[in-house]
């Protein structure tokens, strides 16, 4: 498989999601927001892995932009988790800002794909 900065950004994304939800079960967070956040947090880059093996080009864009909604569905839910006091500014900023980096990488990707097609 080769070396791709969005997969690995995306799988770093999907990991620190994972030991947050772990974190959060262990406080008082209800588990149907840990449940959301974990769900989309790990579908983003699930998606872009499968991606990779696209039957044609519109289901490769098709499952890069599902990964771009289950990224804004993170960047949503971490927001909510930081406003309700569930999460600190430090942990969501740094999932934030990570979500930004993918959100930017998977725009410019599907734009490209799009213009390839």
């Amino acid at each position: 498989m080769s070396k791709s900065i969005l997969r690995d950004k995306s799988k770093e994304l999907a990991k620190t999601i994972v030991i947050l939800c772990k974190e959060l079960k262990n406080s008082k967070t209800p588990s149907p927001l840990i449940n959301q956040l974990l769900r989309c947090g790990t579908s983003v880059g699930a998606n872009i892995h499968e991606a990779q093996y696209a039957q044609g080009t519109a289901d490769f864009i098709s499952k890069l932009e599902i990964s771009l909604k289950e990224c804004y569905e993170t960047e949503y839910w971490i927001e909510l988790l930081f406003e309700t006091k569930y999460l600190s500014e430090e942990k969501s900023k740094l999932i934030l800002q990570l979500c930004g980096t993918i959100r930017r990488m998977l725009i410019s990707s599907v734009k490209t794909a799009k213009q390839n097609k």
